[in-house]
Order: C-alpha cells, then sequence, then structure tokens
C-alpha cells in the first residue's frame, strides 16, 4: 500500500508550509509558501547562516537600515527555496500593509523586481496578501498586471468570493485557526466530518467548481492529518513538515473527498465593498481571526526587525 502522502499527491498537489531547507528536500513539495512566523524561523537555522551574515555585512557598508535588510534576507531565502522546488515560492507583503492598497501593490512590485535581479521569475513566485477589501483590491490590480497572488487569512465564504471576482490566482482558506475559535466557543472538540475548518474549504471549492472559477484553492493551517484528509482532491494543500511525515508513514487507504460538481455558467453579482464589509461583519469568527492574524504577522515581521538591529548594533 502506497503511504497516505503518495496517495494524497496523486490527487491533490502537496506545498511545503516552511521554509525549513532540509524539511523541503526531503518532502520534495511541489511549491513552498513562507509567512513572517516560517521566515522567522528559517532565518534562526544553520541552513541560512551564511546568508544572514552575507546581508548584514553588505547592509552596514550600505548604510541600510533593518527594514531594507529585512527585504533583502526575504529574496535570499525565497531564491534558495525557488531552487528546491518546481513551482512556486509564496513571498508575503508585510502586514502593516494590510489596509494600504497602493503600498501594498509598490512593496509586491519591488519584490518581484528584486527576485528578477537574482534570477528569479515573475512566474515562480506567488505575492502573498492578507485577504483584506484593500488585500484583494491590491491583488485584483497585480494580475492586471501579470503578478499572481496568494490571498492569505482567508475565513469565510465572503472573501472567497471577493477574490474570485478580482481574479486572484489562488487563495488559502484556513482550516485549523477557525476549527479552534469554535472549539473555543462551543467547548468541545470536533471529527473530520463536522469540523467547521475542514467544512468551510468545502464549501468554498464547492462553490469556485460549480461557477466555473479558476481561482485554485489551497486549505492552509492544519492541526491533524484528519483534516488534511478530508480535503483530499483539494487543489492544493500547504502542510507543515510534521504532519507531512505522518503521512508519509502512513499506509492506510485514502478515498479522494472533494471532486469538482459540473460546472455552470457564474450568476452571482460582482460582491460590492458594502456587502463585503457587511459580511465580514456579521462573521464574529472571520473578522477576529483575520485581525488576530495580521498583528501575529506584523508581530513576527516586527520580531524580524529587532533581531536584525542586533545584529547590525551589536
Amino acid at each position: 500500500m502506497a503511504s497516505t502522502l503518495e496517495q494524497l499527491r496523486a490527487m491533490t498537489t502537496v506545498v511545503a508550509d516552511t521554509g525549513d531547507v532540509e524539511a523541503i528536500r526531503a518532502l520534495k513539495p511541489v511549491d513552498c509558501t513562507t509567512n513572517p512566523s516560517i521566515l522567522l524561523k528559517a532565518l534562526q537555522s544553520p541552513a541560512f547562516e551564511s546568508l544572514v551574515s552575507t546581508e548584514i555585512k553588505q547592509g552596514r557598508r550600505q548604510g541600510s537600515d533593518a527594514q531594507a535588510i529585512a527585504d533583502a534576507l526575504t529574496l535570499g531565502v525565497g531564491t534558495e527555496l525557488a531552487a528546491l522546488v518546481p513551482g512556486r515560492v509564496s513571498t508575503e507583503v508585510d502586514a502593516c500593509l494590510s489596509f494600504d492598497t497602493e503600498a501594498s501593490i509598490r512593496k509586491a512590485q519591488a519584490l518581484i523586481n528584486g527576485y528578477a535581479e537574482r534570477g528569479v521569475g515573475r512566474e515562480r513566485i506567488l505575492i502573498k496578501l492578507a485577504a483584506t477589501w484593500e488585500g484583494i483590491r491590491a491583488a485584483e490590480m497585480l494580475e492586471g498586471k501579470g503578478i499572481n497572488c496568494n490571498l492569505t487569512l482567508l475565513f469565510s465564504q465572503a472573501q472567497a468570493i471577493a477574490c474570485a471576482d478580482a481574479g486572484v490566482f489562488l487563495i488559502s482558506p484556513f482550516v485549523g485557526r477557525i476549527t479552534d475559535w469554535y472549539a473555543r466557543q462551543e467547548g468541545r472538540s470536533f471529527t473530520p466530518e463536522d469540523d467547521p475548518g475542514v467544512q468551510s474549504v468545502q464549501r468554498i471549492y464547492d462553490y469556485y467548481k460549480a461557477n466555473g472559477i479558476k481561482t485554485i484553492v489551497m486549505g492552509a493551517s492544519f492541526r491533524n492529518t484528519g483534516q488534511i484528509k478530508a480535503l483530499a482532491g483539494c487543489d492544493r494543500l500547504t502542510i507543515a513538515p510534521a504532519l507531512l511525515n505522518e503521512l508519509e508513514a502512513d499506509r492506510t487507504p485514502l478515498p479522494r473527498r472533494l471532486s469538482p460538481p459540473q460546472a455552470g455558467d457564474r450568476h452571482s453579482p460582482r460582491m460590492t465593498e458594502q456587502a463585503f464589509r457587511w459580511a465580514m461583519n456579521s462573521d464574529a469568527m472571520a473578522t477576529e481571526k483575520l485581525a488576530e492574524g495580521i498583528r501575529n504577522f506584523d508581530a513576527d515581521h516586527r520580531k524580524l526587525l529587532r533581531m536584525i538591529d542586533g545584529l547590525l548594533n551589536p
């Protein structure tokens, strides 16, 4: 019997939710995805010690500030990861820009230009933006310029529909964080069959496929392999190395759980800003988890800047 991971790969593109070079080499995912939390861990690992040292020395010579060095390190890590995977590397725009469309566009273009200088084409990169109204509008503009985007911190159908309207390349609906919220609210645990995070991705997947929407659905933020197995057949799943290893060790049969329904023509009207904001306001879980996610990513970004400051001024 093939491993559960091998069976999953036969129906779903597996993405590594890590910046760990050794894990990526061992697990051989198609794509890899990063966020400030992952980047912070990566830059503290021996694999990137030389890169960090080089960028710090160059930053000192050029009089660069911590933000400029953080951007250079982001591009350096992304470039090394791009050499390890055949597909795409998601690279995140700073969380503090989540409510500024124009600044998000400028930062995304700077990242794409920086990658180009390092020999990595835009076809290898996904610009990662928080799925705020402003982030979705930035993605719409970037997609129009041929820069593909990954909309993250996605917790609701309203966010998914707005992303589809914007022609976003890929969305990352979160599973585990939704489950966490409902577990606290209801004081209970869930099986994969009644897991609200799993059900959210299933609804988004069905809506997209039934309406002929081309945006890729990539489930993210898993707490256990049961959640992953319940989404077998989803376009893509981004999975942490520990869970990938569990799936590799598992030899039980894995049935396909998601299959595209018959696609039809889209009849739903384009979501307006008013409708989007009201839908988010009406969904306490989505509002709280989106805000929390942005705050946490920003906290890790600030921690990274402090780490760089400490290296610049030992």
